[in-house]
């Protein structure tokens, strides 16, 4: 028996030695082997089959392709210059007369430079119309416009629109590729869109990028140059930077749904997040400015903001949207004589919904003045009313005055009134308002102090924050109060975690306005 294993062991080790011998063999024979020897590694007989896309990816891929070839040569580049102010003969009469332009004065540390810009545009009609940004041509003298077949014309602008952000310009020329305009009111989250123009200047002219719509109706508060100004852009992570402003958005079928605008970035490059002007509203602003140069409004004379969660609970809603009245221009305002109410949550304008105030913007102005509109709003307790009113033209804003730090801050007054988190003062009591001149109806309780940890501290966090801001109290709950006592009475019947509305007339420097807001009553006093 010990025999047999010992066989065993000598026949398995001769194994292992042969299998040994064989791999080093080979080893050696390896390097030897010609290259004629060697597979054909670039015949396409032994070259390994492509990836096997999808049907839908290759239908998409020639999608972008189409859409690539079809625009592109509608998209223009926009080169801009500013005029060099030109001496004058006068100050230099000894040079001759075609060279005085010209003359750079020498005591100039250094000469004179026109200040450049470029952007993108497309070209909207056969006869030479372009849309493109307002800020791609506003401040400049010259615009040269180049096209996709390398042609180049001088471009005039037709009209701008500042609180739009978009301008219209002209070239003389016939025949000119046009882009189609969509609708930008189907678009979806999620949908490909392509954004085309030329980034970075004339390097990276009739770049195409794509991405997704990322969101809409987004707000840029920073790009609010008035209170016309209608901020409602569409978001999308298609790769936009400098040079792209006025270049088309595009969905897949090949129709323009937006005019890149903006991006939001911290080093001015791209990173993730561009802007679009829907194409429905910069179409309603272009046709006005080839029609007539420019863009007339009609208005409610309203000023609103967005309803908050405590808006709609106050007034019954079961969502949250709709805006917010706060204030009338003037005791003019045709929305104030046909009855609407600061504090009103206007919820539609002639059976549109009105989700966020661009679209009440958009709805409303783009209307004729003297048009009338049914106005639905909701009320506190769940009322449901429609009121009709008559649009009167709207007006240039003065433009907003900056606060100065100099000015004292408003001293505290009182202890805080628990159920608002708030110490008050009576105007005639508080050093600051008693300097101002209020009416009647501005007459009520200066907020002197917000409680941190109260259930005003994020409605009412601008108290602490600014100077020269002075916050009166006029109504509680639609109830008119104007001292103390009337306060206590307003807010007895107010149960704690119940909405508060607080209506204030308010006062940052030298600019006024009224305002409501809402928030959750805190413990009982």
């Amino acid at each position: 028996m010990s025999r047999t294993r010992e066989w065993i062991k000598f026949g398995t080790l001769i194994g292992v030695t042969l299998a040994l011998a064989v791999a080093f063999v080979s080893l050696i024979d390896g390097p030897t082997r010609s290259l004629a020897q060697q597979p054909a590694l670039q015949s396409a007989a032994n070259r390994p089959p492509p990836v096997q896309a999808s049907q839908p990816v290759i239908d998409l891929g020639n999608a972008f392709v189409s859409v690539a070839e079809v625009v592109r040569p509608a998209v223009v580049y926009i080169q801009s210059q500013q005029r060099v102010e030109a001496r004058t003969p006068q100050q230099h009469p000894e040079l001759p007369a075609p060279f005085d332009r010209f003359f750079i004065d020498p005591r100039q540390d250094a000469p004179q430079q026109p200040q450049r810009g470029s952007g993108s545009g497309f070209i909207i009609s056969p006869d030479g119309y372009i849309m493109t940004n307002n800020h791609v041509v506003e401040g400049f003298d010259f615009l040269d416009v180049r096209l996709f077949d390398g042609r180049k014309f001088s471009a005039k602008v037709v009209g701008r629109d500042p609180d739009t952000d978009v301008a219209v310009i002209k070239i003389d020329a016939r025949d000119l590729p046009s882009v189609s305009l969509g609708n930008s009111d189907s678009v979806r989250v999620g949908e490909w869109v392509l954004a085309i123009g030329n980034p970075l200047g004339q390097q990276f002219s009739f770049t195409v990028t794509a991405g997704i719509v990322s969101g809409r109706g987004r707000l840029i508060g920073s790009l609010q140059r008035s209170d016309w100004s209608i901020s409602d852009f569409i978001q999308t992570d298609a790769a936009i930077n400098r040079g792209n402003s006025g270049g088309p958005l595009v969905n897949i079928h090949g129709q323009v749904v937006g005019v890149n605008s903006a991006i939001a970035s911290q080093t001015g490059f791209y990173e993730g997040y561009s802007f679009a002007i829907p194409i429905n509203l910069a179409r309603t602003v272009g046709d006005q400015l080839i029609a007539s140069g420019k863009v007339t409004r009609a208005a409610l004379g309203v000023r609103v903001a967005a309803a908050s969660d405590t808006d709609a609970e106050y007034v019954g809603l079961a969502e949250v949207r709709g805006v917010v009245i706060h204030d009338f221009a003037s005791d003019d305002s045709p929305a104030k004589k046909a009855g609407l109410e600061v504090g009103d949550v206007i919820i539609a304008v002639d059976g549109k919904e009105v989700d966020y105030v661009a679209q009440l913007q958009q709805i409303v102005g783009f209307k004729r003045p003297g048009e009338r509109v049914k106005v639905t709003v909701m009320r506190p307790g769940g009322n449901r009313e429609d009121v009709t009113v008559r649009l009167i033209e709207a007006r240039a804003e003065a433009p907003v005055r900056v606060a100065s730090a100099e000015e004292p801050r408003t001293p505290a007054g009182g202890s805080f009134q628990r159920k608002l988190g708030i110490a008050v003062e009576d105007v005639s009591s508080n050093a600051v308002a008693a300097n101002l001149r209020l009416g009647d109806d501005q007459r009520g309780l200066v907020i002197t102090e917000v409680d941190p940890n109260g259930p005003a501290r994020d409605a009412l966090a601008a108290v602490d924050a600014r100077q020269r801001y002075v916050p009166i109290i006029t109504h509680v709950n639609g109830e008119r109060v104007r001292t103390p006592a009337d306060l206590q009475r307003a807010l007895a019947v107010v149960r704690s975690g119940e909405v508060v509305s607080l209506r204030l007339f308010e006062t940052i420097a030298e600019t006024t306005r009224s305002r409501v807001v809402r928030f959750r009553a805190g413990g009982e006093q």
